[in-house]
């Protein structure tokens, strides 16, 4: 009886020893990504510029809500100045500019100092995008050998408590002809990253700040979808815009 305790004491070792050696890399405090392609970088571009507005997002997806579809508008704006393809005409703060313009027009203003009226640029195109995807925790386990579960795997996952998260989220994108109301391309586009609990991501995709709203899911696998999301609706745009209204 001894021999044999003695002798499954060592297979355990044995197995605990291979699970260690095969979940190195799923042990290291980073995150992975299982859709890369948003961290490709965008070719450099300097030429002329499309003229779009993006209109409020429209919230459909049941874990989002206003604030959410909010911040991610902002970040949308703020991905696709950076891209250096588009001059984006802001819409959402239009009548307090209004009222700058109406106080220049009463008089009640410096004449050195005054506005001009007349000036407020039109899109040429407005993008629109339903958030209808917005899993934080779309799903977990316990990690076993090699994440697969299996033998060795309730020994492992007992050792480690290594829960895994994933997230995920998409979008419906459509860009639109302000002038005919026409749409010129509609697709979806998603992300989705998975992520030891309590891991860190920083530094994924840059210096693209969160958007208001999305400020609790910092550092977090929803993080990093919501900026895989992001980028490639950017992406989508200004491969999807046509030539012409390339022309600013």
């Amino acid at each position: 009886m001894t021999k044999l305790k003695n002798f499954v004491k060592k297979l355990l070792l044995l197995i605990i020893g291979i699970s260690f050696t095969g979940c190195a890399t799923l042990m290291q405090p980073t995150a992975m990504v299982d859709n890369t392609a948003g961290t490709q970088a965008f070719p450099p571009y300097n030429g002329p510029k499309a003229r779009i507005a993006v209109a409020e997002f429209n919230v459909k997806a049941v874990k989002a809500h206003g604030k959410i579809g909010s911040g991610l508008r902002e970040m949308l704006i703020t991905a696709l100045m950076n891209s250096n393809r588009f001059r984006v005409v802001e819409r959402q703060i239009l009548s307090s500019v209004i009222k700058e313009q109406e106080l220049a027009v009463s008089g009640a203003a410096s004449v050195d100092t005054a506005v001009k009226t007349g000036q407020i640029k039109t899109a040429d195109l407005m993008i629109t995008a339903t958030i209808t995807e917005f899993e934080p925790a779309a799903s977990g386990g316990k990690v076993g050998i090699g994440g697969v579960g299996g033998i060795g795997s309730g020994i492992l996952g007992g050792l480690l408590g290594g829960a895994l998260n994933k997230a995920h989220m998409a979008l419906d994108i459509r860009v639109i002809d302000t002038s005919s109301s026409e749409i010129l391309a509609a697709t979806r586009v998603q992300g989705k990253a998975s992520d030891i609990k309590g891991a860190v991501a920083t530094g994924f995709l840059g210096s693209l700040g969160l958007g208001g709203g999305l400020s609790m899911y910092a550092n977090t696998p929803m993080e990093k979808a919501v900026r895989v999301c992001i980028i490639e609706a950017v992406r989508y745009i200004s491969q999807s815009t046509p030539p012409n209204y390339y022309k600013y």
